[in-house]
């Protein structure tokens, strides 16, 4: 790949990451909301799984799935994985933007480290833009996207669509 192509590239990279930048500061501050057809929780290993039509609600964030694993750490989430064909998330960067919305085999939200790793064909969108391949991880605070491919000559590559700006 030529310099002006990899360049190019990551100028969209990094302005589509820009956008995908930071939630509403609220919305770690609301209370999580869950619906869903049927609960387990293990009190010892701190472990909740939802199955069935999952819901889960914190402000703008949703995460809908078949499944979903709730981990606590000191009666804190600390992390959210969610199973689904596909499992989805989205949430409103901010009060100006377009809400970004993720979807994958799996989600794995890292909530203290604010990251989300999502794979098996893993695509985000935010208005009519679109980044996907085999394995993206969001790294919201950072404002980082990276996409992976998979494995050998048959993976799926990473693939962006990028709109024109409306004048």
């Amino acid at each position: 790949m030529s310099n002006l192509k990899q360049l190019s590239l990551l100028a969209c990279t990094c302005l589509f990451a820009a956008q995908l930048a930071f939630a509403l500061p609220d919305d770690r501050k609301k209370p999580i909301h869950i619906a869903a057809n049927s609960a387990q929780i293990d009190e010892n290993s701190g472990i909740t799984t939802y199955t069935g039509n999952v819901l889960i609600t914190q402000g703008t964030m949703k995460i809908k799935a078949a499944k979903v694993n709730l981990y606590q750490k000191n009666n804190d989430v600390n992390r959210i994985v969610a199973t689904g064909s596909p499992a989805s998330f989205s949430q409103q960067a901010s009060a100006n933007q377009a809400i970004t919305d993720a979807f994958g085999q799996r989600l794995e939200y890292q909530v203290d480290q604010q990251t989300i790793t999502i794979t098996g064909n893993a695509r985000v969108e935010q208005d009519k833009n679109q980044f996907s391949g085999e394995r993206i991880v969001y790294q919201m605070e950072k404002s980082l996207v990276n996409a992976y491919s998979g494995e050998g000559n048959s993976g799926q590559r990473v693939q962006m669509i990028i709109q024109p700006k409306a004048k």
